[in-house]
């Protein structure tokens, strides 16, 4: 029955449109998105039993053009989880050697917070030698030795600084731009704004080594993004991934058989209700199908060159830190848009100088191997690496007889190293100042957020348009703030 008063035709009209989503269109235009992803899905090598792979265009991780022609193509994280001491590796205090057991003068620590430690406590000198390296003249620990002769290829910012002084959510700040859980990682946000150029393994993925991390899973989670943008977490030894080998009897033609059953129950799903997750839930199952080929190949270093091997110092089938640096240059050669490594062990209360030692046994090699092997394969100008904390240490010692420390350092917010390496950075330059005792910034500070912007820039993505829309208003890495770091690029 039509009716007839106009006015209520137009108020009718209106409630309709307003109830119309994009849903409905999806279930009423009779192709809808799971139709379409998956044409495109159904073009896969492996899927049409061909070699040839086509690209995917409908995919969540299909390619996407950036914002502005970009100086990087891939990311390497190399995170720190813990916080090393940068007063014992990077950022030599002469002042602080002088004034070592003396305590810290009163206007230097007013109104700081700190998690263990007292503010009077007293300062502790840095545990190792420092010399200059290179043509760039950075000053290194004698721990380094392996990074001294990569150190031409590397940025090394002294002023980075964070709202965070507990692990946890400084972990998850810097990975994420909120200390709080929920939000997308940066690989999330790389990934959604770029895609990837994988066809049969993740966009992003996360490796570990070290022990477990504060911030768990909150550090990679995709966050109120589809979850075809989440971190997939590879494991370095075993199965790459849980339960990727089919159990004994379950062969590939039965397994075929039942994604596709199981596809065609989400495609009918989808068509009805239009939700992008079940689009995302069909990509990922056929992901997984291309992964049980992939994910064994990429995991086996064997056909590594025994010259590769030794230049990270990892073992095939052993997982270490070296093992995932050298996965990590495989993965790049295979178009994965972000790898994080992940290191836990840096977080010393007590025993600073051994357990330096200790970490730095494990990672200063492979950490150099990384650069130097993405450099003479041609990879590093188009791969950014970069390696840091959560925070820094104290320039005061860290002494507690109940809890069993001494020598240590306490968390350190206000200021930390970080270095960079390739992708569109400025090689053999140090940025940034803190004053003599290591405590303060005094020149060019780069905040978290001012590193996710710069980050963001050198894949060609502004990170003030990369903005997702959620519970109400856009979303972004950076939040509000953030600028990039002009200094740092080539």
């Amino acid at each position: 029955m039509r009716a007839t008063n106009p006015g209520f035709r137009t108020i009718a009209e209106g409630e309709c449109r307003r109830s119309t989503t994009r849903r409905h269109f999806f279930r009423d235009c009779g192709v809808g998105v799971g139709k379409i992803a998956l044409a495109s899905l159904l073009l896969d090598g492996r899927v049409r039993g061909s070699d040839a792979v086509r690209p995917d265009l409908a995919s969540p991780l299909a390619p996407k053009a950036p914002h502005f022609a970009p100086r990087a193509k891939n990311v390497i994280y190399l995170f720190m989880a813990g916080a090393p001491s940068q007063l014992d590796l990077f950022d030599p205090k002469p002042t602080l050697s002088r004034f070592d057991g003396r305590p810290v003068p009163a206007e230097v620590v007013k109104d700081q917070r700190y998690a263990f430690i007292r503010r009077d406590a007293s300062l502790l000198a840095p545990r190792f030698r420092f010399s200059r390296h290179g043509q760039s003249g950075a000053s290194l620990s004698e721990i380094l030795p392996h990074l001294a002769g990569v150190v031409d290829d590397l940025a090394f910012v002294k002023s980075v600084h964070t709202d965070q002084f507990n692990h946890a959510p400084a972990q998850i700040f810097l990975n994420t731009g909120s200390p709080l859980p929920g939000r997308p990682g940066m690989g999330s946000w790389v990934t959604y704004g770029l895609g990837s150029e994988a066809a049969d393994l993740p966009g992003f993925v996360v490796l570990s080594s070290g022990g477990g991390i504060s911030g768990g899973a909150a550090n990679w989670s995709s966050g109120f993004l589809p979850t075809a943008y989440e971190g997939v977490v590879f494991r370095s030894e075993g199965d790459p991934i849980l339960n990727v080998t089919n159990p004994p009897g379950y062969d590939d033609r039965l397994q075929r058989d039942s994604l596709d059953l199981v596809r065609s129950l989400n495609e009918r799903h989808l068509g009805r209700v239009g939700d992008p997750e079940i689009a995302s839930r069909i990509a990922s199952y056929e992901m997984a199908y291309r992964m049980q080929s992939s994910a064994p190949e990429l995991m086996d270093l064997s056909d590594e060159s025994p010259e590769t091997l030794d230049l990270y110092g990892a073992e095939p089938g052993k997982a270490s830190f070296a093992s995932n640096c050298l996965l990590a240059r495989r993965m790049v050669e295979r178009g994965v848009r972000f790898i994080n490594l992940y290191h836990e062990g840096w977080d010393h209360h007590s025993d600073v100088e051994g357990g330096l030692r200790a970490q730095c046994g494990q990672t200063d090699r492979a950490s150099a191997a990384l650069v130097a092997d993405l450099k003479r394969r041609g990879l590093l100008d188009e791969t950014l690496v970069v390696w840091g904390g959560e925070f820094g240490r104290t320039p005061m010692v860290e002494s507690n007889a109940t809890l069993g420390r001494s020598l240590g350092r306490d968390h350190h917010p206000q200021a930390f190293t970080m270095w960079l390496a390739g992708g569109g950075i400025r090689p053999g330059v140090t940025l940034g100042e803190t004053d003599d005792l290591g405590f303060h910034v005094v020149d060019a500070p780069v905040h978290v957020h001012d590193l996710q912007a710069t980050i963001l820039h050198l894949l060609g993505l502004d990170h003030e348009r990369l903005t997702y829309r959620a519970q109400g208003r856009d979303f972004r890495l950076t939040d509000v703030h953030g600028h990039v770091v002009k200094e740092l690029l080539a």
